[in-house]
């Protein structure tokens, strides 16, 4: 089992900023908000052999595994995190390693997951091309990203020190799609009714809230740390960008299959 509800300070990665991790009260939107996409493909991944590229922390990882995977293989470049996870979750297979570069034999996965990680790379269409390698013909990929539209917007450079390149929805279309996949869906992550309240209660948005607080030193008030730490995955919704304002979206979330 993946235990995210009850990590011991000992058991916690370093929060850098760099990656969201789970069991720290403050960090919890977005843990969930990472969470979430993961839930949401729990269904594809039972009795297929998965890639997690990217894999942070590992709880992803785990959460495929616990959902039935018949192999879960992961990769990060990140030493700290590989040891992590390898103590961690013992269960599962770790490679460090280059995501431009994996160190897995063609065609010997049926699922690639890359969640909340294109952004940090430099060269994001090698990266696709080495997904399309280690695919089987027919294999997918799930890809999830922040939206650079409301991420950074009204910028062309990331206002996250970590990220390298952030994309819209028509971007993240163009590098699949060059990249010798067919784009199945374009989802987008948006905050559902409880996450609105909440948005009204923080003067129209509770991320804001967050972001300018640390970035001020202030402590949280009482309710907000309660708020924040009173989020669930459930609280977001993953809608169809046929069904919805994908540039409104929080994260844009792509599902693709090798051609």
């Amino acid at each position: 089992m993946t235990g995210l509800e009850s990590l011991d300070a000992d058991q916690q990665l370093a929060l850098t900023g760099e990656r969201t991790v789970p069991g720290i009260p403050a960090e919890n939107y977005w843990f969930r908000r990472h969470e979430i996409a993961y839930r949401h493909i729990l269904d594809r991944c039972a009795g297929r052999a998965v890639l997690e590229a990217g894999s942070g922390e590992g709880y992803g990882a785990a959460m495929i595994a616990d959902a039935g995977a018949s192999s879960v293989v992961c990769v990060d470049y990140d030493t700290s995190a590989v040891e992590h996870t390898r103590r961690r979750y013992p269960g599962l297979i770790v490679h460090q390693g280059n995501l431009i570069d994996l160190p897995l034999a063609d065609a010997s996965v049926d699922l690639v997951v890359n969640f909340q990680v294109i952004e940090h790379l430099w060269d994001q269409a090698a990266f696709i091309s080495e997904c399309r390698r280690v695919l089987r013909p027919g294999g997918e990929l799930l890809i999830s990203t922040p939206n650079r539209i409301t991420f950074s917007p009204g910028r062309d450079t990331p206002l996250n020190p970590f990220h390298t390149r952030e994309l819209n929805a028509a971007e993240l279309t163009e590098l699949i799609v060059d990249g010798g996949f067919t784009l199945e869906a374009m989802l987008g992550v948006h905050h559902g009714p409880r996450l609105v309240a909440l948005d009204e209660k923080w003067g129209g948005s509770l991320i804001d809230a967050q972001i300018e607080r640390a970035l001020a030193g202030e402590p949280w008030p009482a309710d907000l740390v309660d708020d924040v730490a009173g989020v669930t995955a459930e609280d977001f919704a993953v809608l169809d960008a046929r069904d919805s304002d994908i540039d409104a979206s929080l994260d844009l979330f792509a599902v693709a299959t090798r051609d």
